[in-house]
C-alpha cells in the first residue's frame, strides 16, 4: 500500500489505471479505523481492482460547537488497517491540500438535509456533499463505497450522484456492529464505561419500535416503543428518532414500501446514531 498526500500524486497514480479501464474503488472516511471501515474496504477490494481509501477529517462538516478538533486522528494504526483491508493507496491530505482556494460557491444539500441528522446540524451535510464530490472529482473512481450506519448521508450522496449525472456507481454496505449490538463508530471512545453498558439498547429499541410498526402500521405507537425504552434503559437524551420512507426521506403514507427508522442518542461526550432499514 501507498500513502499519497498530495491530490497531483494520487491523479497520476491513477492514470494508467484509468486508461487501462481498471475498475477504481473510492472508500471515503475520516480516519481512525474500524471493523466498519475495514469491511467498506474489503467489500470494495473484492470487486474492484484498484482501491483508493480517503483519510481526511473534513472541516467544512462540523459545526462551531461540535467536535473537530478533537475528533480523533492515529495516522500509524490507519496505515495498518488500510493495509491489511489490501487498500492499494491511502489517500491523506491535509486542509490545505483539499481547500487550497475559497471562490466562495458553497453546497446546499436541499431538504432532504434539514431533517433527522441535519434538523441539528444545518451545515454538516453541505460539508459532506462538498467533500465527497471533490473526492469524486479528484480519484474519478467506478465505483465509491459508504456505510448505511450513516443513512441520511448515504441518501444525499445517491441523490447528488443521481441528479448531477456523476459517472459511477454508489455501493452501500450494512452496518457493522460490536457483539452487543452496538454500531461500530470511531466516537464509541468518548463513552464512560457506564454509558457503552447502556449504548446497545438503541439498537434494540428499534427493533422494538420495527417490529411493532409491521405488526400494527402504527407509526406513532412503534416510535413511542421506542423512545421509552432509551428513556427509561439509558442516561440518552435523544435527538431525534423518526420513521422516514427511503431513500428519499419524505413521511411515510400507505404506499410507501421501503422504511428507514433512524435515531441519534446524546450522552455526555458524544452523539451516537443508528437505523434500520426495511
Amino acid at each position: 500500500m501507498k500513502v499519497v498526500t498530495t491530490i497531483d500524486e494520487l491523479q497520476q497514480e491513477l492514470e494508467k489505471y484509468r486508461t487501462a479501464k481498471k475498475k477504481i474503488a473510492l472508500v471515503p472516511t475520516m480516519g481512525y479505523l474500524h471493523d466498519g471501515h475495514l469491511t467498506l474496504a474489503k467489500t470494495a477490494r473484492k470487486d474492484n481492482d484498484i482501491v483508493v481509501m480517503s483519510d481526511f477529517v473534513n472541516p467544512t462538516q462540523f459545526g462551531p460547537n461540535e467536535d473537530y478538533e478533537s475528533y480523533p486522528r492515529d495516522l500509524k494504526h490507519d496505515e495498518k488497517i488500510a493495509t491489511e483491508a489490501g487498500v492499494d493507496y491511502l489517500f491523506v491530505p491535509s486542509v490545505e491540500e483539499m481547500y487550497p482556494t475559497d471562490g466562495g460557491i458553497r453546497f446546499e444539500a436541499g431538504p432532504a438535509s434539514k431533517i433527522l441528522c441535519g434538523a441539528s446540524r444545518p451545515i454538516h451535510f453541505n460539508g459532506v456533499l462538498q467533500v465527497v464530490s471533490k473526492l469524486f472529482h479528484i480519484v474519478q473512481p467506478t465505483h465509491a463505497y459508504f456505510g448505511q450506519k450513516d443513512a441520511q448521508q448515504l441518501a444525499l450522496i445517491k441523490m447528488m450522484v443521481r441528479d448531477f449525472n456523476f459517472p459511477l456507481t454508489i455501493c452501500s454496505v450494512p452496518i457493522v456492529r460490536e457483539e452487543d449490538g452496538l454500531a461500530k463508530s470511531s466516537r464509541n471512545v468518548f463513552l464512560t464505561a457506564e454509558e457503552r453498558k447502556q449504548a446497545p439498547t438503541i439498537q434494540k429499541a428499534l427493533q422494538q419500535a420495527q417490529k411493532e410498526f409491521l405488526q400494527s402500521h402504527d407509526k406513532d405507537k412503534a416510535i413511542q416503543i421506542a423512545k421509552t425504552m432509551i428513556e427509561s434503559e439509558t442516561s440518552g437524551k435523544i435527538d431525534y428518532l423518526e420513521l422516514r420512507s427511503y431513500p428519499d426521506l419524505q413521511e411515510i403514507h400507505p404506499e410507501t414500501r421501503h422504511f428507514l427508522l433512524a435515531t441519534a442518542v446524546y450522552f455526555s461526550n458524544v452523539r451516537l446514531i443508528d437505523n434500520i432499514l426495511f
